[in-house]
This record gives structure tokens, C-alpha cells and sequence, in this order.
């Protein structure tokens, strides 16, 4: 999209009240020297298709999806990405030429996040524990960073499978790198694990397999907070050599939608670290 010198954008769920998306956009914004106003929307059910019409037909830039409307976004767009369809679900909105267009950026926050924390994909053997939308969402990202096999495993196993399944008709030139399995189905030496349930293992006692971490491994967390998740604490009794959690990934997909509406992206380590210290205080 065009650069604009002054743009209304907001990210729009329910409950939307804890948002971090208006700091982190408006930091970006400063940093770039752009006006952005950014606003949370809180919507419910039946009104979601109708909020996003009236708001880019009153000339609104770019909105953001959070739970529960990123399925329904990706109903309403007329022109989605790979990795949107894939996913099945949209986080990022943006009108050109007419035409709504949808994206799910959260696979490309999460592929800048482990580069950040050099883990770059690319030759990586990759373990996804969870088969739902947050995996969707990440696993084309991966593939086109180069990682050299993922395999996904779940507690039902005919969901890690379709997604597999899915995409290779979409992208069948990746099919040899992807595997799937059920939550014991851990064999193999990973040199990063990703937990890509809503939960973890002090929470709902998920019970995967033993895990094999490589030399120099990242468990890594989609999930945050202000202290180390279960996931990754139970990592480091397994070997795992780093951990993080999901911090930086919110902060990235950020970026890559600030990205896609204005042609820029901004710088994420001083916000990033912001957000990090108010977890903590």
C-alpha cells in the first residue's frame, strides 16, 4: 500500500479491552514519524461484517483481528494470502483498488521472532505441538524460511494430518518436508519445538512425549507472560538449550501488518522491550 501521512487503524475482538495492539501500533507509528490513530473495537457475533464495511467506507486504513472474528474475516475478504487460506483465518485487513484483502501475519512475526533469537528456520528440523489455528497460521512461514522438516503433532492426529493435507494441494512443492503424528509421536532430534496450544503443560497437563532437543535448541512458546511459561520451564528439565515465549511474536505480525498498510517496516526492539518491562513490574 501507498505510505499515507495520516491513517485511522484499529484492531477489533471480543473482549478487546487488554489489547496491546494501539501502543504497540502507535510506537511504530512515532518511530516512522507517521500519524496513525489506532483505536480498539470491541464487536460482538452478528455485528462483526458490518463494522468492517462501515469502517473502511469511512475511509479507515487497515484494521487487526483478534479472537473470535479471524475466521469471520477471512469470510469477508475477497482477495486472501496463501497463508491466510491456509489458516483459515485472517488477523490483518486492508482495502486496495475496492477489493478487501486479508492476511495472517502471525507465521511472519513468529519467523522475524526467531531470527531475532537466532533460530533462523532455515535447515531446522521443526516440532508443532498443537494441530489449530495458531499452527495453520505459522506453517507456510516456515516452509518459505527453508526449514528443512516440520512435523505436527496433536492430541487427535487426524487434525495434524489435515492440515498436511491441506497444504499440499496449496503448495504441494512442500510435501516432503511435512510430517504428522499424535502427542506421543515425538521420535527424531528437534532443534526447535514450538508450543502452539492455548495452554500448557502446568495448565491442562498436556502430555506429550519425550523430546530429543538438538545442540543449541529453542523451545519456544506462542503463549506469554510476565514469568517463563510451563512449557518452557518443563523444556529445560528436557535439554532445550534456549527458551523464549511468544512476546516478540505479538510485537512482529504487528510489524508485518504496519508493513502491509504502509509500505514500512518499523523497528520492533524498543517496544518490544517496553512491553517486556511493564510484564514484569
Amino acid at each position: 500500500m501507498n505510505n499515507s501521512a495520516s491513517a485511522r487503524c484499529a484492531v477489533v475482538g471480543n473482549p478487546i479491552a487488554h489489547s496491546l495492539s494501539p501502543q504497540i501500533h502507535h510506537a511504530f507509528a512515532q518511530q516512522l514519524g507517521l500519524t496513525v490513530q489506532y483505536e480498539r473495537i470491541l464487536s460482538d457475533e452478528d455485528g462483526f461484517a458490518n463494522l468492517v464495511r462501515e469502517f473502511f467506507a469511512a475511509d479507515g486504513h487497515g484494521l487487526n483481528i483478534t479472537v473470535p472474528f479471524k475466521e469471520q474475516a477471512f469470510a469477508l475478504a475477497e482477495q486472501c494470502s496463501p497463508r491466510a487460506r491456509l489458516a483459515g483465518a485472517v488477523n490483518t485487513l486492508w482495502m486496495d483498488k475496492q477489493t478487501l484483502h486479508g492476511c495472517n501475519t502471525d507465521g511472519e512475526g513468529l519467523v522475524y521472532d526467531l531470527i531475532r533469537l537466532q533460530a533462523h528456520p532455515k535447515n531446522k528440523r521443526i516440532l508443532i505441538i498443537g494441530a489449530g489455528g495458531a499452527a495453520r497460521g505459522v506453517v507456510i512461514p516456515l516452509l518459505e524460511a527453508g526449514a528443512q522438516t516440520i512435523k505436527i503433532i496433536n492430541r487427535t492426529p487426524a487434525r495434524a494430518s489435515q492440515i498436511i493435507e491441506d497444504l499440499n494441494k496449496q503448495l504441494p512443492q512442500f510435501k516432503k518436508h511435512l510430517i504428522a503424528g499424535d502427542l506421543q509421536d515425538t521420535a527424531g532430534q528437534w532443534d526447535i519445538v514450538i508450543n502452539a496450544t492455548s495452554a500448557g503443560l502446568g495448565t491442562t497437563g498436556l502430555a506429550h512425549g519425550p523430546i530429543d532437543y538438538s545442540p543449541n535448541s529453542l523451545a519456544y512458546d506462542m503463549v506469554y507472560g510476565a514469568k517463563p511459561t510451563a512449557f518452557m520451564q518443563h523444556a529445560q528439565t528436557q535439554g532445550a538449550q534456549h527458551t523464549a515465549d511468544g512476546l516478540g511474536m505479538l510485537v512482529e505480525q504487528a510489524a508485518s501488518s504496519f508493513a502491509i498498510w504502509f509500505g514500512q517496516r518499523p523497528p520492533t526492539n524498543a517496544i518490544r522491550q517496553q512491553l517486556r518491562a511493564q510484564l514484569q513490574a
